[in-house]
């Protein structure tokens, strides 16, 4: 494994990791929220970096975003982020919200 695929495995577990715990912190305060992911082209990182925090419903997605919520999102990313090194210009570039899918198989990879 070339020495640049070793350091972005690295980078992804710590990633997976301090994700999951910011998942777990925002699952016992925001109500509706039920999991987030992540995605990243390694190529264009930490550019192409957006970590999606998904709601069960729309009228919970709206609720949060038009809260304190929504900060706490961003924070919540920020840390994970700055724990694993990742320095990013604007955390709000890197944050999207969705609302869950009608599970048609197997869904991506949450946290």
């Amino acid at each position: 494994m070339a020495a640049s695929k070793r350091k972005y495995a690295g980078i992804e577990r710590e990633l997976i990791r301090t994700l999951t715990d910011a998942c777990e912190t925002a699952k016992s305060e925001i109500v509706g929220f039920h999991w987030l992911t992540h995605e990243v082209n390694y190529e264009r990182f930490p550019e192409s970096l957006i970590v999606t925090w998904v709601f069960d419903g729309e009228a919970n997605k709206a609720r949060a975003l038009a809260s304190a919520d929504k900060a706490r999102m961003l924070a919540l990313t920020l840390a994970a982020f700055e724990e694993v090194g990742i320095s990013v210009g604007r955390i709000a570039d890197h944050v999207a919200f969705s609302v869950e899918q009608p599970a048609r198989g197997k869904r991506g990879q949450g946290h």
